[in-house]
């Protein structure tokens, strides 16, 4: 930690130059995706849905695992990525840097993705089939409510940088 204090009319460290957008205050994607966690959990009870069984159902359930590895490894490898680039975790604050290597080659939000893919492993594997509409309702959600606020907070401080980037690798996948 340092002593050092940008010069008057000097962002701080992570925040937003004069003019330019500022990421929200609420960081919405972790509340979407625990919401429709809950929901889905509390439909299930309420208003059970028939699944499938026999050799499909456990083509299913094996593919909810197979969905979760994913959405682990997509988590790690992400987090990771971010941490080596020395830019934020948090939805919500302003990245010190564009992130475009590891998994964020492929999407640009591969932590939501992995969110949305964990409500599907979920579902694939407890047979609870309100996870699968509620993970639609979630990504629409978070993109709503927080992707698209991101990328115009990206696109004001990396400027054809981050465009460039947006052209070439796809939102989701």
């Amino acid at each position: 930690m340092t002593d050092e204090h940008p010069r008057p009319g000097q962002p701080k460290p992570g925040q937003p130059k004069p003019g330019q957008p500022k990421a929200g205050l609420i960081p919405w994607p972790p509340l979407i995706y625990l919401a429709a966690i809950a929901i889905s959990i509390a439909l299930g009870l309420l208003y059970p849905l028939p699944w499938i069984g026999g050799l499909l159902g456990d083509i299913l359930f094996a593919a909810g695992w197979v969905a979760l590895l994913g959405v682990v490894a997509l988590w790690f490898t992400a987090i990771r990525t971010m941490i080596r680039a020395k830019t934020t975790l948090h939805p919500n604050a302003v990245p010190d840097h564009l992130v475009t290597s590891g998994p964020f080659a492929v999407s640009r939000n591969p932590i939501y993705l992995a969110n949305t893919l964990l409500l599907i492993g979920v579902a694939l594997v407890s047979g609870i089939a309100w996870f699968l509409p509620l993970a639609i309702i979630a990504a629409f959600a978070t993109r709503k409510m927080a992707i698209e606020g991101e990328e115009k907070v990206l696109a004001a401080k990396f400027g054809k940088k981050y465009r460039d980037y947006a052209k070439r690798v796809r939102r989701w996948i």
